[in-house]
């Protein structure tokens, strides 16, 4: 299995992204996974927060595995793939803290701005690359705005270009940048952060979540056959035939 599941005192739940030799690419089974952890932490009480990271020292998650797409010719459903997100499909209302290191990228970029803190560490790059691949982010694209206004989510989704930690401390799409020299720095850093989360009462941060982000979940679930339509109407063009046959290890969605 690519994702592990730690429970630590606490309440503090870990998940990690655990398949370095592919920089953590998610398939369609690691999407299926994250579905039951997703729907296992928002029913079990003695979880009050989660941490997700990723292994190895490349990526946290260089997203969606192309060489998956390339053998299947598709892309994993829309209801699982937003089942797969936090706090998208399932009900999640505990705190959800993202560990970043290296690349985050795609679907990868999709869970960390899904997810309530992300911490990144220095060094770290980020982008939404689809469109050079003839892909697009879907749940993503209504999500962003909200967070870094948008013009801003306009530039890097249809630029596709990658940022760094810096810029993206100026536009809001991460929190704070940990200094240190791997990708357990900035994990030490999260975990600390979670051990603070859960001293406070978990009810009152459940009942708080539930109303900070009443507007964005609306959103995703008015508009979610839209984008349900737009990730089937894209998987017909040529640019997506054309990727999905010829090009490996890049454009992950």
């Amino acid at each position: 299995m690519s994702i592990d599941l730690n429970v630590h005192p606490n309440g503090i739940w870990h998940v990690l992204l655990n398949k370095p030799e592919r920089m953590n690419a998610l398939d369609i089974p690691a999407k299926k996974e994250f579905c039951k952890i997703w729907e296992k932490a928002s029913l079990d009480e003695s979880c009050r927060v989660i941490v997700l990271s990723g292994s190895g020292e490349k990526a946290f998650c260089v997203g969606s595995d192309i060489k998956e797409m390339q053998e299947t010719g598709q892309m994993v459903d829309s209801e699982t793939l937003k089942n797969a997100i936090p706090g998208v499909g399932i009900e999640m209302e505990k705190p959800v803290i993202s560990a970043l290191h290296g690349y985050t990228v795609g679907m990868g970029l999709t869970m960390a701005i899904h997810s309530d803190f992300r911490f990144a560490l220095s060094g770290s790059k980020f982008s939404f690359p689809e469109v050079k691949h003839g892909m697009l982010s879907g749940i993503s694209a209504i999500t962003l705005p909200g967070l870094i206004g948008e013009q801003n989510a306009l530039d890097l989704m249809l630029s596709g270009r990658i940022i760094d930690g810096t810029e993206a401390i100026k536009l809001g799409l991460i929190n704070k940048i940990i200094d240190g020299a791997s990708a357990q720095d900035v994990l030490n850093y999260a975990m600390s952060y979670a051990l603070e989360l859960s001293k406070n009462s978990s009810e009152a941060m459940r009942l708080t979540k539930r109303l900070v982000l009443a507007n964005r979940n609306k959103k995703i679930n008015d508009f979610f056959q839209l984008i349900d339509d737009a990730r089937k109407d894209v998987t017909k063009s040529s640019e997506f035939e054309s990727v999905v046959q010829k090009v490996e290890g890049m454009g992950r969605m």
